[in-house]
């Protein structure tokens, strides 16, 4: 699945211009195709096997139309990361942990965050500094989705937070948990050097992640349109059993406007909204209906990294054994979720994705009732477990 040559940037505008006769209107699109022998002769930039698709050079837009065995041809779609400059006041120590007790993840018995080793968490993001001593502790396994290689990095610092919130190890000093105890963590890059993926990096990281043994796929990214590569890599991890938790969109203040992926996800999946310390939906966070359930997404406290901005990420001055920061944004609700995902399927190792679904949903504050803004309320971690043990003993 490795890139070679790929022509830098992706202009997200309507298809029928890209395809009008005699109009360059992007540097790249995407194809499903039924059989290799399609793409022979093209600029084939990148391709994902297991669906289908692939990425061409939009020069060959002429010589796609037509071409047996071409089913479909769309634009690339961008995505970016769902955190952000929302909220810029600093906190003190004394707000460090909120979000923990916010959610009773400090309740979780210690068999249960022990016995979570035998879940998978894969972020699909910005890389991760593997430096991090919370994430450093848990050796994850990497994946560059760009380069087809092992070597992550991270220049934002958002791939590097939303890791250690999902799956941090607390083993370096103790400063962060993790949300998901003992998970083991796979880092999957899907972006070129800034906050900015397309839908052909995203799908193909989801891809890996599914294929080497996720069983949970975080995607803290999203945007106001979707893709048939971007689509078929959902339904690819549906059908293979993993279970994906996305960040519900940040357009609260801007219309509610929905976001993909997230919206895509349906009942096999969990879209995260961001709750504030009041257990109200944050203004910022959509409200959707296809949201499931809430989690702090205000001055969340995460691992991040010397080039992360200061303006996104107010540092966390307290620290002594790696660099923190708090950020705000339905990216750092979403890996709370899935870190509480592995900790109720450790405890019931049983269960379906959509078991684990019902559980963390029933589990939540709105007592089995939703809305569009928090879906069935604020995440309960130590009543999701608790489900879950229940469940296991009958």
């Amino acid at each position: 699945m490795g890139r070679r040559g790929r022509l830098a940037g992706v202009c997200a505008i309507a298809l029928a211009l890209l395809l009008a006769p005699g109009v360059l209107a992007a540097r790249s699109v995407s194809v499903g195709y039924d059989s290799p022998s399609a793409l022979r002769g093209l600029h084939v930039l990148a391709t994902i096997t297991p669906l289908h698709v692939a990425e061409v050079a939009a020069t060959d837009v002429a010589t796609l139309r037509g071409r047996p065995g071409i089913r479909w041809i769309r634009t690339t779609v961008p995505r970016r990361d769902l955190g952000g400059s929302l909220v810029a006041t600093r906190r003190g120590a004394a707000a460090a942990e909120w979000q923990f007790a916010a959610t009773r993840a400090n309740l979780v018995p210690a068999d249960v965050q022990r016995a979570a080793s035998a879940i998978t968490i894969a972020v699909v993001d910005t890389g991760a500094d593997l430096s991090a001593p919370t994430i450093a502790a848990k050796a994850p396994t990497t994946y560059n989705a760009v380069t087809g290689g092992e070597a992550v990095s991270d220049v934002t610092g958002h791939g590097t937070f939303v890791a250690s919130v999902a799956a941090g190890s607390a083993a370096s000093g103790g400063v962060l948990h993790g949300f998901g105890g003992d998970a083991k963590l796979m880092i999957v890059q899907a972006n070129r050097g800034s906050d900015v993926f397309d839908d052909i990096d995203e799908a193909a990281g989801i891809v890996w992640a599914v294929d080497h043994g996720a069983r949970i796929v975080n995607l803290s990214i999203g945007g106001a349109q979707t893709s048939r590569a971007e689509q078929d890599a959902i339904a690819y991890a549906i059908a293979h059993g993993v279970l994906l938790v996305v960040a519900a969109g940040n357009t609260g203040l801007g219309g509610n406007v929905q976001s993909y992926p997230a919206a895509l996800v349906g009942s096999h999946g969990l879209a995260v909204a961001s709750s504030t310390a009041t257990g109200r939906r944050a203004p910022f966070s959509t409200a959707a209906r296809y949201v499931s359930l809430a989690a702090p997404g205000v001055h969340v406290l995460g691992a991040t990294t010397a080039a992360a901005s200061t303006g996104e990420y107010p540092r966390a001055t307290f620290a002594a054994d790696g660099l923190y920061a708090y950020g705000t944004g339905t990216s750092y609700s979403t890996p709370q979720v899935a870190g509480a995902a592995a900790l109720v399927w450790a405890a019931d190792p049983a269960l379906t994705p959509n078991g684990v679904i019902t559980i963390l949903e029933q589990a939540a504050s709105g007592r089995g009732k939703w809305n569009p803004g928090t879906g069935y309320g604020v995440l309960d971690v130590a009543a999701a477990v608790a489900r879950a043990v229940a469940a296991k003993t009958r």
